[in-house]
């Protein structure tokens, strides 16, 4: 399992950590089953305190995403329900469009030229509507 933390990102560590968890998850990265570090090593490897992983495995328990078993480890649940990897793909949805919208606007770009640009690299023309279907 790979994480890396942005220290300079205005979103929380906590929720760093929750999203990369999901976006592994859904992406097939990580699946049910697998074992996750255990909070005081995975705090160790990305150089942070462990009650801030601590809060991420919490978030994510309480998602219904992991399992914390007192002196077993901490694993992925079986697979979730199709409407439960939805919400969770449509969350790291959401978080990537908050991030990359604060990110153009923190470089001068409107909403319009964000969306115009998105249009650009996603190969399709700019019909002047906000509908990316």
């Amino acid at each position: 399992m790979k994480i890396s933390i942005d220290l300079r990102s205005d979103i929380p560590i906590y929720l760093q950590i929750v999203e990369q968890i999901r976006q592994q998850l859904t992406s097939g990265g990580l699946k049910p089953g697998d074992q996750l570090p255990t909070v005081r090593a995975l705090a160790s490897e990305l150089r942070i305190n462990f009650n801030t992983v601590s809060r991420a495995y919490r978030v994510l328990d309480q998602s219904g995403i992991i399992s914390t078993q007192q002196g077993r480890g901490t694993y992925i649940l079986e697979t979730p329900p199709p409407e439960v990897v939805e919400r969770l793909q449509l969350e790291s949805l959401d978080a990537l469009s908050r991030h990359y919208l604060r990110q153009t606007s923190r470089l001068g770009f409107s909403l319009e030229e964000a969306i115009k640009h998105l249009r650009q690299q996603a190969g399709k023309p700019d019909t002047g509507d906000q509908n990316f279907s």
